[in-house]
Formats: C-alpha cells, structure tokens, sequence
C-alpha cells in the first residue's frame, strides 16, 4: 500500500516535470516565432496564463490549444507593455553609462537616484505578468498596481527574487536546463507569490468591506 502511494507521488512528480518543460519549450519557440523582440511578451503572457490556471487547480486544460489561443490573443496588447517596460530598461541603462562620464560628486549624488529607481524597475518587474494575467486593466494601471503590490508585500517580493534570482544561476551553471525549465520554473515561482498577495489583498477586502457592514447596523 505504502509502495502505491510512493509511486502514485514519483508519477505525479514526473507529470509536472513534463508538463513544466513543455510549457517551457512553448515558450522558447514562440519567442522565436516573434522573432524574440515581438515574440517574448506574448509567449511570456500565454506562459503565465497556463500557470496561474495550474496553480488555481484547472489542470486539465490543453496546454498547446491555450497556449496558442492566448498568444495570438494577447500579442498586441502585451507588446504595447513591452515598450513600455522595454523603454524603461533602456533609459535605466543608458543613464547607467552616462555616469560613467561624470565624475567626482556629481556621479554619486546621481548614482543614488538612480539606484533606487533601479530597484524599484525590479520590484515592479516581479509582479507585471502575475498582474497581467490576473486582472483586466489598462497598459499604465498593469505597472501601478504590481509596482505598488511589490512594495505593500516586500517580504513576498524578497522572496520571489531571491528564488528567482537562484534559477537563473542554476541554468547559467547548466546551460542545458535553459530550453526546458528555466522562465517556465521562474513563472511558477513568481505566479505562486503573485496568487499569495492577490489573496491578501481580496482577505483585507472582505475585511473592510465586512466592517463596513457592521457599522451601518
């Protein structure tokens, strides 16, 4: 009996390492597909889709059909994101190289700025699909909400990057893992830590809106 359940467990186990490196798979070729710079918000987005769904328990659903449906679907829309998201990146960057120009205590009284800003582009970055994919909004609102959703549960937002941040060293040590297992694991974690902070946020809800009730009794 014992033995059954072992091997029921090392089946299920399989299963999701499949179905990860499927997913992953997807996601690579389609990137591509796009040519990568066209190609990677949508793909990333169909991504995150099929993950929110596992995590929420709908994990029968056709991985292949939902990821194509939701690429094309999105593929304008998310690309809008990315330039926004993409433009940022850039001008952090740039501004990084323009210091290196300056010199003495202007350099530094600029390097602090733009550090913090930095940070704050990361934070927001953890959150922007998890946020994409869970809610309906505008462009601009998607970036509002998972920067402030970062900030509201920064011991979440740590911890996210953190585990994140240790995929990315894990495939850059085995290179052979990356078409496999690497955005789709780093979407699971960051999906995880997304639902965790939505709940928060719809308990702290019924909370007030609960309180608000038994106040006007």
């Amino acid at each position: 009996m014992q033995f059954g359940k072992t091997m029921g467990k090392l089946f299920t186990f399989c299963e999701w390492i499949m179905r990860l490196a499927y997913v992953n798979l997807l996601w690579f070729l389609f990137s591509l597909a796009g040519l990568v710079l066209l190609g990677i918000m949508p793909a990333t987005v169909a991504l995150f889709t099929i993950v929110r769904k596992w995590q929420l328990k709908e994990t029968d659903l056709p991985i292949w059909k939902t990821f194509l449906s939701v690429y094309k679907q999105e593929f304008k829309k998310s690309n809008g994101l990315g330039i926004c998201i993409g433009l940022s990146g850039v001008f952090i960057i740039f501004d990084f190289l323009y210091l290196r120009t300056v010199g003495g205590a202007l350099q530094f009284t600029l390097f602090i700025p733009l550090l913090i800003i930095t940070g704050f582009y990361v934070l927001t970055l953890a959150y922007i699909f998890p946020v994409y994919v869970h809610f309906e909004l505008k462009t601009l609102d998607y970036i509002k909400n998972a920067f402030f959703l970062s900030v509201l549960n920064l011991h979440m937002t740590i911890l996210m990057l953190v585990a994140s941040g240790a995929i990315i060293f894990l495939n850059l040590y085995q290179t052979s893992f990356i078409p496999f297992f690497s955005a789709a694991t780093i979407a699971w974690i960051l999906m995880f830590g997304g639902n965790y902070c939505f709940n928060r946020v719809g308990a702290r809800q019924k909370k007030v809106s609960s309180a608000g009730r038994y106040g006007k009794c």
